[in-house]
Formats: structure tokens, C-alpha cells, sequence
């Protein structure tokens, strides 16, 4: 996101759903608090007592969890990391790829999760998966859930998803325009319509099918597949915190505005590259390295030509921009090693297990000026990487929209960091209403964690 306090497309279309909500007499934040039995999030002398966790993510990683769904022409492939891929296709379909007008054949395998019924019925749900697509393959991401009043949704999809875009790939692309009058998808979110009338998603299923090239041996393997439902209370305002962690990691620092201009067909350029910006710094503090062959389309004269390169892949053709969720973290997973999910998280103590273990994050958040510190600037939706906490327990973020790599390294004071990231509500400079994003964030993390890191991944729900 640009340092201007400009609507990305994501907070347009949620919009209307936070203003719903607000007019439907949503919950109240200090209500909820003394529901749950935390504090009311007024001020610094607030005490906090966690709340029972609102995230349920669920992920098919194994090989026992890929053998549990249903197959049409799709087969289980056992190794170091089980998945799925194309075995005899199901068949053949055409597909006309709406950015590029271009219809093909494309042959076709799928596997459906079995139901999962969420711990947590939810207002929302975020897919997010790790795949390898050879050049002429692609996958599509669907959900379909059951109310909580026992009525299907539709089957969704979360995305149309590619590593490339050669001639023989389709464009990576969310889908509009979806919805059955009690829930939609945004971008690549689903939510209910109106969380204030008790809805809610109790359960889902994932389908996954792979495409490939008819006649061609090449096919995609998904290694990893998973959702996290939410229910996040409407708030204004987050109970306070404790400081409980002084660590910090050395993570990369990249600047985004040091791009602008560059490659403008990709989201206007560098000043809007916050996602992939982050993206490739926590990459490479995992050891993720593009090589020279794959950094030979971007012009030389260009500095850090792998944030170029994280924007251009990370892409969504109908979006119009980087900051897709799960095509960042289906990104992060072309590397070598590393995994990558899209979750959220909920306080900053679940960061400080992270970062004790070694682990930073990827977090979404959106504030006024005023109302951080030492930004500068404003923003409907900005990505910065969580990288430690000093001594008082301040943030310490390398936030890219800096003026140049030196000035990445931020410290944000911690109150109110913690409250632009995980408030659900929030004012904008216009006095209106709109929505925050309630502590989403992307892990990226080896494919196979440390017994450390596996505690602390397991401990803010993710495994």
C-alpha cells in the first residue's frame, strides 16, 4: 500500500461489511470483554487476561490427511512431503481465461477434504495453500460450507492459482462477484453478509482440482491445504498487553518505495508492493535466493531486483494487485524448504512466541497517521514484517514503506500497534466507519520445523 490513506480494493469491498455490521448493533467491544472475561481495552492500565482463541485453522498436510479425501483421477504421493497430484485425469475441460480471452483444454483431477466442522463457527474463512504448478499447470481453490442454521453456501473459489505466467500458463486470479445473499467471497475472503443477525459457518469443505496441458506428463502437487475460520469480535479497541519478550531477529530490509514507477502493470508500481516487499524479506531470512536466470527480466539498473520479481508472481490479475493473501504465502512456498500459511493471530503475545522461536511474521493492519507513531503516513491496508521487541516491549518491524532500505527498521510503540492490527473496526479519515483486519498475518516457516518452532507454530493454532 502506497503512504497515501487511499482505499485498497480489499477495504472497498469489505466496506459495506463493516458498515452492516455496525448497523445491525454488533457487539460491542466492552460487552464482549466482560463476556469473555477479559478487559475492556480502554487505556495502558487495562489488565489482559486472554480471551478463548477465535481462529480455527485447519491444514490436509499428511499423508493419513491427504488418503482421507476424496479422489477423482487425483492420487496421494507419499515422501518427505506428502500431496496430491494428478494421477489418471477425471477428464477434460475447457477454460477461457477472461485476462488474456485465450480458451483451452486443459485435462483435470480433483480431491475434496472430508467436512471439517469449525471449533470456532465463523464470519469468515481465508484458504491458503502450498503447491509446485509446472509451466502448463494450474489449481483452483473452492470452499463450500454449511450455516449454522444447516443450510449449504455454494461452492466458492478462493482462487485460481499459477507459480508462472509464460504462454502456457493462465493468469493467477481471484473471482468476483460471488454470493448467495447471506455470504460472500472478497477477493479471497469469505464472509457472511451480516454478522450481526447470529449466522455464522459451522462447517466447510476444501475442494482442490489440478489442471495440466492434455497429453502432457507434467502435473501440480499440492503439499499443503488448509483455512482459517474467524469469528473476531467487533471492536474499536483491544485489551492491552504485557510486555513478555526483548528478541530480535535479523530479517532482510527492503524498501517498496525505492520501486516506485517500476513495472506499473503490476499494481502501479513499487509504492504499492508492501506484500511482496514483506514477503521477500522473511524468504530470505529463511534462505530463499532467486537466481540470476530468474532475475533476468528486470532491468538492471534496478535495485533489489527480487522484490520486482516477488510483485510480478505474487499478482492477482482481477484483484489488480500484490496483496492477495494466500498468493502471497502460495508464493513464499515456491522456495525450496519453506511453507507458508495465511491465519490470524490474537495478541501480540502469540508474536512473541513466534519470534522467541525464531519465527517473524508477515502483519496486515490499517491506521491514520496519528495514530502510529513514527510512520508518517496513513494507509487503508499495509504490510510490515514483525521482527522482535525491545526491552519495553515495542514493536520492532522492518516496515517497507521507508524511504529506502537503511530506514526499514522501525520501533512502533507497542499500544498502539497492537490495536491498528487487531481492531476489526476503525475510523478512517473521512469520519467514516470501516473494517480492520482483526490480526491477520502470513507465517512463512521450513517445511520441516524444529521441535521449537513446531511448539510455537502449534501454539498459535497452526500445525
Amino acid at each position: 500500500m502506497s503512504r497515501a490513506e487511499q482505499p485498497s480494493r480489499r477495504a472497498v469491498l469489505a466496506a459495506a461489511v463493516a458498515a452492516a455490521a455496525v448497523a445491525g448493533g454488533a457487539v460491542p467491544a466492552t460487552a464482549e470483554a466482560a463476556a469473555s472475561g477479559a478487559g475492556t481495552g480502554g487505556g495502558d492500565g487495562d489488565t489482559y487476561r486472554a480471551p478463548a482463541r477465535r481462529v480455527d485453522y485447519r491444514a490436509w498436510t499428511t499423508y493419513s490427511d491427504w488418503r482421507r479425501g476424496t479422489t477423482r483421477g487425483a492420487r496421494v504421493a507419499a515422501g518427505s512431503r506428502p500431496g496430491v497430484t494428478i494421477g489418471t485425469p477425471a477428464g477434460t475441460t475447457d477454460y477461457t481465461d477472461p485476462h488474456t480471452g485465450t480458451t483451452a483444454a486443459w485435462e483435470y483431477a480433483t480431491w475434496t477434504s472430508p467436512v471439517y466442522r469449525l471449533a470456532v463457527p465463523s464470519t469468515e474463512a481465508i484458504a491458503s495453500w502450498n503447491a509446485h504448478t509446472p509451466s502448463g499447470t494450474w489449481i483452483q481453490v473452492e470452499l463450500r460450507g454449511t450455516y449454522s442454521d444447516g443450510t449449504d453456501t455454494p461452492w466458492y473459489v478462493l482462487g485460481r492459482w499459477t507459480a508462472g505466467d509464460g504462454d502456457h500458463d493462465i493468469r493467477r486470479t481471484s473471482v468476483d462477484d460471488q454470493g448467495d445473499g447471506r455470504s460472500s467471497v472478497w477477493t479471497d475472503t469469505f464472509a457472511i453478509d451480516d454478522a450481526a443477525s447470529g449466522l455464522r459457518l459451522a462447517s466447510y469443505r476444501l475442494r482442490l482440482t489440478l489442471y495440466r496441458r492434455p497429453g502432457t506428463r507434467s502435473a501440480p502437487t499440492v503439499w499443503r491445504l488448509g483455512a482459517m475460520g474467524s469469528d473476531v469480535p467487533d471492536r474499536f479497541t483491544v485489551p492491552a498487553s504485557a510486555p513478555g519478550l526483548a528478541r530480535e531477529l535479523r530479517v532482510p530490509r527492503y524498501s517498496q518505495e525505492i520501486h516506485k514507477g517500476q513495472y506499473p502493470e503490476y499494481d502501479n508500481g513499487g509504492e504499492a508492493w508492501c506484500s511482496p516487499t514483506s514477503s521477500q524479506m522473511i524468504i530470505e531470512y529463511w534462505g530463499g535466493r532467486l537466481t540470476e536466470d530468474q532475475l533476468s527480466w528486470v532491468d538492471p539498473s534496478y535495485a533489489d531486483p527480487q522484490v520486482c520479481h516477488a510483485a510480478r508472481y505474487t499478482y492477482d490479475n482481477q484483484y489488480s494487485g500484490c496483496g492477495n493473501w494466500p498468493f502471497n504465502a502460495a508464493y513464499a512456498a515456491t522456495f525450496k524448504g519453506l511453507q507458508g500459511v495465511v491465519t490470524r493471530l490474537g495478541s501480540l503475545a502469540d508474536l512473541e512466541t513466534l519470534i522467541e522461536a525464531g519465527i517473524p511474521a508477515i502483519t496486515s493492519q490499517s491506521f491514520l497517521e496519528k495514530e502510529l507513531t513514527g510512520a508518517g503516513y496513513g494507509t487503508s491496508g499495509h504490510l510490515m514484517t514483525v521482527i522482535g521487541f525491545t526491552a519495553d516491549g515495542d514493536v520492532i518491524a522492518n516496515d517497507p514503506a521507508s524511504d529506502d532500505n537503511e530506514a526499514v527498521r522501525r520501533v512502533y510503540k507497542r499500544r498502539e500497534w497492537e490495536n491498528i492490527w487487531l481492531r476489526t473496526k476503525r475510523y478512517n479519515a473521512d469520519g467514516k466507519v470501516v473494517s480492520g483486519t482483526g490480526g491477520v498475518c502470513y507465517l512463512y516457516f521450513p517445511a520441516h520445523p524444529s521441535a521449537r518452532q513446531r511448539r510455537a507454530l502449534a501454539a498459535v493454532g497452526v500445525r
